[in-house]
């Protein structure tokens, strides 16, 4: 785990995340698809590891009852998911590994709803554990009812 500095397109928004752990997985559900125009690869982090800079540029949006997704209001980029709610993966944010200036060595280790993945998509290596909707689900209590 190392310190690692990121931002949004337009450099409004800029952050420095400590103890970022060099795996990070993806996710395929039909939010974080709309949201990145792709899947979400991210890497997850305690909140209160990421200190943001610009956070006047911040812009938050409750994606669920349960979630919200924060971009930059500028220049739109995405910078977090975070569960809102007391639950399995609350005090944790989700940081798409493209906003840091520099993701080299990190792999992606997981891929969640991998059964709403599009066919189209395909990602190179081995050894990832792959989680379907229904495996998300009866792992995290707060999907029941998505």
């Amino acid at each position: 785990m190392r310190e690692r500095f990121g931002g949004c397109l337009c450099g409004s928004v800029r952050f420095v995340a400590r103890d970022v752990p060099d795996e990070f997985g993806a996710c395929h559900c039909a939010m974080c698809r709309r949201w990145t125009g792709s899947a979400l690869l991210g890497v997850s982090l305690p909140h209160g590891s990421v200190a943001w800079e610009g956070a006047e540029h911040i812009r938050v949006f409750a994606s669920s009852s349960w979630a919200e997704r924060a971009f930059c209001g500028r220049c739109g980029s995405g910078l977090w998911f975070r569960v809102t709610i007391e639950s399995d993966w609350s005090g944790t944010v989700e940081l798409p590994i493209g906003l840091f200036d520099d993701a080299s060595g990190m792999r992606m280790t997981s891929e969640i709803y991998i059964d709403h993945k599009p066919d189209s998509f395909a990602y190179a290596g081995e050894g990832r554990a792959l989680l379907t909707r229904a495996d998300c689900v009866a792992r995290f209590a707060v999907l029941n009812g998505e």
